[in-house]
């Protein structure tokens, strides 16, 4: 069995831990904050060039879950809420638990139950179904 590789850096009461395993470069973290990421230099990450709270958010938007935290001696693992996913088939996908939908205009609409989302692309309310795969005859 291979041993799991974890990087950390760390600074003062704040360390960021690293699972390069997990990474799937999504590049949120160096799109988000440039000045702490830097895929190209020794070490890659460097913690003192932000707050602890912009770090904080910005590992906490990591969809991998490669990126999480320890500070003060708590370590922020990454979420293990489930959030369940299904696909309708001929017609939604749906997406059962809470989610945060940033819109395309950038605002955000909370769903705390399950939500439809369109996969025939045809809707008049994108990114939401409005069962108009079923006047296209949607197969999928």
């Amino acid at each position: 069995m291979e041993k799991e590789i974890v990087k950390e850096y760390t600074h003062g009461d704040f360390t960021v831990v690293w699972k390069p395993k997990k990474c799937i470069h999504s590049e949120i973290c160096f799109k988000t904050l440039p000045e702490v990421y830097d895929p190209k230099g020794k070490p890659w990450i460097k913690p003192e060039n932000a707050t602890v709270e912009a770090l904080k958010s910005q590992i906490e938007k990591c969809p991998s879950g490669a990126l999480t935290y320890k500070y003060k001696g708590e370590t922020k693992m990454e979420e293990t809420k489930i959030t369940e996913c299904s696909i309708v088939e001929n017609g939604p996908l749906l997406v059962s638990g809470n989610l945060k939908v940033v819109l395309a205009d950038g605002s955000e609409e909370i769903k705390k139950r399950s939500t439809a989302f369109c996969r025939c692309g045809a809707s008049n309310n994108k990114p939401y179904c409005d069962g108009t795969h079923k006047t296209i005859a949607f197969v999928g």
